[in-house]
């Protein structure tokens, strides 16, 4: 059975790629801080084929022996691992000339550090069985980024070198890496970011829509197809690519 393994998927567009997985019958394996919280996720979709194609791992991203544990659970339930999607991370707002040492160490152990070494293993992984699909959940904030959001923007720099970086030396064990340039979307994290900002839910729509050139804001459902696609084997001979979902807007 097609196993894949999320980075996150407790929320936001992983929430609904872990959702779709689970109605094409893959078996998923999401992680998240809070176990009551992957309880819940597992519950509501129990009913649809059961919640023995569904784990749930609670970590802490900023433990490294925590990341390794989530592979190692996931290799015990399911045997095997077809394809990663990392899509956890952090978005702290602060300037290059604001940041702290402090916030610049925890964007970096959450959006960089984590992923780097959960590809460890399950690279090793993959490469032992000449087949697999990675795929990275990235921002327009890589090409230079807003002012506020320095350190954010260069981790996800940093993760699209990763990807074309796993493209080129690893298609040679069947293993393919893109990347999902992921627009303004209408996630929970960017409900609360605006909500502390003192803005409501028309007027982020308002703002957004302003900025789009597609007119809207994009719903997290507005990402899932392009990455189903890239998870499945209908992209067995993409790899190496940097897909824009944005509305056509660019940072």
């Amino acid at each position: 059975m097609y196993t894949v393994m999320i980075l996150g998927g407790a929320k936001g567009v992983g929430l609904e790629v872990l959702k779709s997985c689970y109605r094409k019958g893959y078996q998923v394996a999401f992680c998240g801080r809070s176990s009551e919280q992957g309880r819940k996720i597992i519950n509501d979709l129990k009913d649809l084929k059961g919640a023995e194609n569904l784990y749930h791992h609670t970590l802490d991203l900023n433990n490294i022996d925590s990341i390794e544990n989530y592979y190692l659970e996931t290799i015990k339930r399911f045997k095997k691992i077809d394809a990663l999607l990392v899509y956890a991370g952090i978005s702290p707002i602060a300037s290059l000339l604001d940041t702290t040492e402090e916030l610049f160490d925890g964007v970096f152990k959450i959006n960089l550090k984590a992923p780097y070494f959960l590809l460890k293993h399950v690279l090793k992984h993959m490469k032992e069985n000449d087949s697999g699909s990675i795929v990275f959940m990235g921002s327009p904030h890589m090409d230079y980024g807003s002012e506020d959001r320095t350190a954010y923007a260069l981790t996800k720099a940093g993760l699209y070198t990763l990807s074309t970086h796993i493209s080129h030396h690893y298609s040679k064990y069947k293993i393919r890496s893109n990347y999902v340039v992921m627009g303004w979307t209408k996630t929970e994290g960017e409900m609360d970011l605006r909500a502390g900002e003192g803005m409501n839910e028309r007027e982020l729509n308002n703002l957004a829509a302003k900025a789009i050139p597609m007119g809207r804001i994009l719903n997290p459902n507005d990402l899932v197809a392009t990455v189903m696609h890239l998870i499945s084997e209908d992209s067995a001979m993409t790899t190496g690519s940097i897909i824009r979902v944005t509305g056509g807007h660019y940072i």
